[in-house]
C-alpha cells in the first residue's frame, strides 16, 4: 500500500483552512465570494428539480406498488442487479381463487359458472395492469432513477467541488489582505536596523500570496464554468422528462381502456347467462321492476337550468279508467306528503290538477294508480298529478 505522508499532511491541512473559512463566514468574520446571479438561478431551479422529481419518483412507486414490502424487496434486486421475479396481480390471485371456488361449488350450478366467468375476466384486468405495470415502469420510472442516480450526483459532486474552489479562493484573499496590510505597517514605522530583510520577507509573502490567490481564481472560474454546463443541462432533462410522462398518460389511458372493456364484455355475458335468473340484474325492466323509466325528481330537480320534462302518458287501464274516480277518492290516514312542485303544468282533462312552480301541495297514493302519478290536493282542489314535476319534501 502506498502511504504518501506528505500528500495525507498537505490534504488535511487544507481540509482546516476551509473549515476555518467556512465557519468565520458563518459567524460573520470572514468575507464570502457570492456566485453571479445566473449561476444562483440554475442551481435554485436544479434544487427545485431534484426535490419534485423525487417525490414524483416516490409517489408514483407507491401508485404502482401500495405494498412497501414488495417494493423493500425490489428495491435489494435492483441493486443486486438481478431481475425481478414475477408477482402475481391481486386481480389474477382473486380470479384463481374465485375459479378454484367454482370447482368446489360445481361448474355446472348458476353460482359455479357465474365464478367461472367472472374468474377468467378478474384474470384478463390483472394481466392488463401487469402490463401497464411493466410499461411505466421501464418509460416513466426508469429515466426518473437515471436522472436521481446519474445525472444529479455528477452535478452534486461539480457543486462541492465548486464550494471548494469558492473556499480556498477566498482564504487566498484573506492571505494576501493579511500581508498588504502587514507590509502598509512596516513601511509606516520602518526599523532601521532591520528595514531590509524585514521589507525583503513582507514583500515576497505578499507576492506569493498573490499568486496563490490568482492560481485559486483561475480554478475557480473553471469549476464555476463546469457547473453552469451541468446546471444548463437541466433544461434537456425537462425535455426528456416531459416525454416520458406522456408516454405514461398514454399506458395509464390504454390500461383503463382494456379494463373498460373487460368489464363492459363481462357485463355482457353475465346479462345474456343470468337473465332467466335475474331479468333485472344488468339493465332497467320497468314492467318488471316497477319502476318509471321517465325522468326521476332528483335528476330533473338537481340539474341546473334542466328543462321541463315531457308529459307522462296518461294511464289507459281499464281496471284504473272504470275503478278511479277523482271525486270519490279519500286521503289516507297515514302515508301523505308534502311536495314542492318544479315545473308549471296544465291538466289535460277534469281528472287531473293544474300545477304551478314553486307551489306546495299535499300528495299520496291509492291503490291501483299507475307508478308515474300521484294524487294532488291543494285546498278543496284535488287531481292527479305526475311524479317527474314534483320533489317529495317528507
Amino acid at each position: 500500500m502506498d502511504f504518501n505522508v506528505k500528500k495525507l499532511a498537505s490534504d488535511a491541512g487544507v481540509f482546516f483552512t476551509r473549515a476555518v473559512q467556512y465557519t468565520e463566514e458563518k459567524l460573520g468574520q470572514a468575507e464570502k465570494t457570492e456566485l453571479d446571479a445566473h449561476l444562483e438561478n440554475l442551481i435554485a431551479r436544479a434544487d427545485c428539480t431534484k426535490n419534485w422529481t423525487e417525490k414524483i419518483f416516490r409517489q408514483t412507486e407507491v401508485l404502482l406498488q401500495p405494498n412497501p414490502s414488495a417494493r423493500i424487496e425490489e428495491f435489494f434486486y435492483e441493486k443486486l442487479d438481478r431481475k425481478i421475479p414475477s408477482r402475481t396481480t391481486n386481480a389474477e390471485l382473486l380470479g384463481q381463487y374465485m375459479q378454484d371456488a367454482a370447482k368446489e361449488f360445481g361448474p355446472g350450478t348458476p353460482y359455479g359458472s357465474t365464478l367461472i366467468t367472472v374468474g377468467e375476466f378478474q384474470k384478463r384486468l390483472g394481466g392488463a395492469e401487469r402490463e401497464f405495470l411493466h410499461t411505466s415502469a421501464i418509460n416513466f420510472l426508469t429515466p426518473l432513477r437515471n436522472f436521481l442516480e446519474g445525472d444529479w450526483k455528477t452535478i452534486s459532486k461539480e457543486r462541492r467541488l465548486l464550494e471548494n474552489r469558492r473556499l480556498d479562493l477566498d482564504v487566498c484573499k484573506a492571505r494576501l489582505k493579511k500581508a498588504k496590510s502587514a507590509e502598509a505597517k512596516a513601511a509606516a514605522a520602518p526599523d532601521f536596523q532591520e528595514t531590509r530583510p524585514r521589507n525583503y520577507v513582507l514583500s515576497a509573502s505578499a507576492s506569493a500570496a498573490e499568486h496563490e490567490l490568482r492560481v485559486a481564481q483561475t480554478e475557480f472560474d473553471r469549476q464555476a464554468e463546469v457547473t453552469r454546463l451541468l446546471l444548463e443541462g437541466i433544461s434537456s432533462t425537462h425535455v426528456n422528462h416531459l416525454r416520458c410522462l406522456h408516454e405514461f398518460v398514454e399506458a395509464q389511458a390504454a390500461y383503463y381502456i382494456q379494463c373498460h372493456k373487460h368489464m363492459q364484455d363481462l357485463q355482457k355475458e353475465l346479462s345474456c347467462a343470468n337473465g332467466d335468473t335475474f331479468p333485472n340484474a344488468f339493465a332497467v325492466n320497468a314492467s318488471t321492476s316497477g319502476v318509471s323509466t321517465g325522468p326521476s325528481p332528483l335528476s330533473t330537480a338537481t340539474l341546473p337550468g334542466a328543462s321541463s320534462p315531457s308529459r307522462p302518458t296518461n294511464p289507459s287501464n281499464a281496471l284504473e279508467s272504470s275503478t278511479l274516480k277523482i271525486e270519490e277518492v279519500k286521503p289516507p290516514a297515514t302515508g301523505t306528503r308534502k311536495a314542492k312542485v318544479l315545473y308549471d303544468y296544465d291538466a289535460a282533462d277534469t281528472s287531473e290538477l293544474s300545477l304551478l312552480s314553486d307551489e306546495l301541495i299535499t300528495v299520496y297514493t291509492v291503490p291501483g294508480m299507475d307508478p308515474d302519478w300521484l294524487i294532488g290536493e291543494r285546498g278543496n282542489q284535488k287531481g292527479k298529478v305526475p311524479v317527474t314535476y314534483l320533489e317529495l319534501l317528507s
